[in-house]
């Protein structure tokens, strides 16, 4: 036990300056170019879930939460609310940056998360198309518990990191006693033979709004219990805190109960269908 721990330890400080550096970068990116994202989704119009998608894969504190207002006030379609959830980032980019990753996988991770957000989100506007243009009030998200935009970039950069630093040690103490008691091989065997099923229980984990949960199936896949399809389909429901604000300034709560079984079922499938040809 105290080998897993001293090795659990040793690992987990050797992410730590690399998730520092990675969330200095995105809280530059997100002071840069946040007011302006929100300005060219908000005139989008037909072509949201284009813009959406895109919009969406760059790490910016928050931003599916200001699409959530977005679209509770009627100025983004529903069709453009799933590009961005499906497209976004969230936690996945800095632990995969930190991890050395290679880039190529970085990039088609984000790749397909933008393809797959655009062409549901223009898919969904096609099925339904919304007519009605209610005004109501757009909460600033920066006014939000869960984002710290305000708090300058370098204190919301420290608190992202040691926030992230926290889960990943917790998760990797538990996968390290996991795998020591059951056996790397015992745990790889045990997740092929419910292969199928796999990106179905990847998705249900992915629906949890917290950044525990993008940690959990990153570091899975990270450490080869998941296949690249149930990483998939965690990662496109994982919309942040965007679904958690859509119970809250969303009235309508049979449309949110719909949106986010929309969403499970849309990465689920993803993720089956990626399996068998990855």
């Amino acid at each position: 036990m105290l080998e897993i721990l001293n090795d659990t330890i040793l690992d987990s400080l050797k992410l730590l300056p690399f998730l520092f550096i990675a969330y200095l970068i995105m809280e530059y990116i997100e002071h840069k170019i946040s007011d302006s994202s929100k300005e060219k989704i908000k005139k989008s119009g037909k072509f949201g879930p284009a813009v959406g998608g895109l919009l969406g894969i760059f790490p910016q504190c928050g931003f599916s939460v200001a699409a959530t207002n977005f679209y509770a006030a009627r100025i983004i379609s529903l069709g453009t609310l799933i590009s961005v959830y499906l497209s976004t980032s969230d936690e996945m980019l800095p632990i995969l940056i930190s991890e050395a990753v290679s880039i190529k996988l970085i990039i088609g991770i984000l790749a397909i998360k933008f393809v797959l957000g655009m062409f549901y989100g223009f898919l969904i506007d096609f099925i339904v198309r919304r007519k009605d243009k209610e005004e109501e009030k757009i909460v600033d998200l920066c006014e939000e518990d869960n984002c710290h935009c305000e708090k300058g970039i370098i204190k919301s950069a420290v608190h992202h990191t040691l926030n992230i630093f926290a889960y990943i040690f917790i998760l990797t103490l538990v996968v390290n006693i996991l795998v020591n008691i059951i056996g790397e091989d015992t745990l790889k065997n045990l997740m092929a033979n419910t292969k199928f099923f796999e990106p179905i229980f990847s998705a249900l984990i992915g629906l949890i709004p917290n950044c525990a949960s993008s940690v959990i199936i990153t570091e899975l896949y990270l450490s080869n219990i998941i296949r690249f399809g149930s990483l998939i389909a965690g990662l496109l429901v994982n919309a942040g805190a965007g679904t958690l604000m859509l119970f809250k300034i969303n009235k309508n709560l049979k449309e949110n109960i719909a949106i986010i079984v929309v969403l499970y079922i849309l990465g689920a499938f993803s993720g089956i269908v990626i399996n068998l040809f990855v």
